[in-house]
């Protein structure tokens, strides 16, 4: 793979991804497919930025700090990951297919999922988790290691006995995965979702170095 200033950048389902000049992408960090770098956006070592049949978009001044996962989705729906300007990513968070506003920070071990909207200036403190669909307003703040649920949102503590009863409502499984087994089903519905995981994923074997 072609590794320099603008990382590792793959060629995935045709499209190569885009560094701008002024940007940083350290040689570590992963770009595939699709993957729209901005204007003095920062991308640090070991971070992976997987388009797959969908686009992620980073804006201006946006750092996404190291061993960071971004993944873009086509398979339920289009589930593009857009950072808008001035958004930071810390160490180890996992963003699915969600979309954040400007100026939001997300801190270490965060996570957003499918669909998810993280509104301007808000907070996702040390591993707490915003769920797929779910909604926050501008300048909201989820505390370290809580859930954030639904629309309007929900904060859940992890030990709290209404968050199995609360994701089950959500319909996760068909959000991400476009599959409809029943949340009791767990056997068929995680056979279900490894094998639409591994019909997508089966596209990276026609993966090409993008050098240009």
């Amino acid at each position: 793979m072609t590794t320099n200033s603008q990382g590792i950048r793959i060629r995935h389902r045709g499209a190569a991804p885009q560094v701008h000049p002024t940007a940083y992408v350290a040689p570590t960090a992963a770009l595939v497919g699709d993957v729209r770098i901005g204007p003095r956006a920062r991308v640090m070592f070991g971070a992976v930025l997987d388009a797959e049949g969908s686009y992620i978009e980073i804006g201006e001044a946006t750092v996404v700090s190291e061993n960071a996962v971004l993944r873009a989705s086509a398979v339920a729906a289009d589930q593009p990951v857009r950072l808008a300007d001035h958004v930071f990513v810390g160490p180890h968070a996992t963003l699915l297919g969600c979309t954040v506003q400007r100026c939001c920070y997300l801190a270490t071990s965060a996570s957003v999922l499918q669909e998810a909207r993280v509104g301007a200036g808000s907070v996702v403190a040390v591993a707490a988790l915003v769920h797929a669909r779910t909604v926050l307003p501008d300048e909201y703040f989820v505390p370290p290691q809580m859930l954030a649920i639904g629309d309007p949102v929900q904060l859940l503590a992890p030990g709290d006995p209404s968050v199995p009863e609360a994701i089950g409502r959500l319909g996760f499984a068909n959000t991400a995965f476009g599959i409809d087994a029943s949340w009791t089903d767990r056997l068929a519905r995680h056979e279900r979702i490894a094998e639409v995981r591994a019909t997508e994923y089966a596209a990276h074997l026609d993966d090409r170095p993008a050098t240009d």
